[in-house]
């Protein structure tokens, strides 16, 4: 095969959940097209790169300084929502069961794979709750070894403010992501949240 397309079929196989199969099925579809989409894709792939970035207060990604939660004055009502990225954030605006601010951590903390508390999104979030009025901060977390030990470090760094802490109730199963879960089991998993 062409050393171009190896190469191209390679950097697709490099995105998440992506295969080689996956990856080869899109390049080739891409370099096949006659519409034109191998271009646009390059444009909005450069354009993304060029003015997408983190939202200066919760992490969601944004061409803004605040991103369209941080700046909907409707969501002040005393409720963050700590979450690992940016997918967890669009599978509950999509349920529709989480009406407050986020928070984007950016990972979880894992010895195995070297990720640190320097590595998450945590400079912000003792100030967030001062100057948001945070009553309540949420865990909405994965299940598993990583998000637990997680939600305990948070907990342990922030447990002098006057917050309740709580996390999501049965129906996320142990070691499971937001991004698998259908929307009536987030939604009864986010009804009865549980305080920690």
């Amino acid at each position: 095969m062409n050393v171009k397309i190896e190469k191209l079929i390679k950097q697709f196989a490099k995105l998440p959940r992506v295969g080689n199969r996956a990856a080869t099925r899109i390049a080739l579809g891409l370099l096949q097209d006659k519409n034109g989409r191998i271009q646009m894709l390059a444009d909005a792939l450069t354009d993304a790169a060029n003015s997408i970035h983190p939202c200066s207060c919760c992490g969601v990604l944004t061409d803004m300084d605040l991103c369209e939660y941080c700046s909907d004055i409707t969501r002040k009502n005393g409720q963050l929502c700590i979450v690992r990225d940016l997918s967890d954030v669009l599978v509950l605006e999509k349920s529709g069961v989480f009406h407050g601010r986020y928070h984007v951590l950016g990972g979880n903390l894992s010895g195995v794979s070297g990720v640190t508390p320097n590595d998450l999104n945590l400079d912000n979030i003792k100030s967030r709750i001062d100057n948001e009025n945070i009553k309540e901060i949420i865990f909405a977390l994965p299940n598993t070894v990583e998000g637990k030990t997680t939600q305990q470090y948070i907990i342990s760094i922030i447990g002098d403010k006057d917050v309740v802490f709580s996390e999501l109730a049965s129906g996320v199963p142990l070691g499971g992501d937001l991004d698998y879960i259908d929307d009536g089991t987030l939604t009864l998993a986010f009804g009865g949240r549980k305080k920690l």
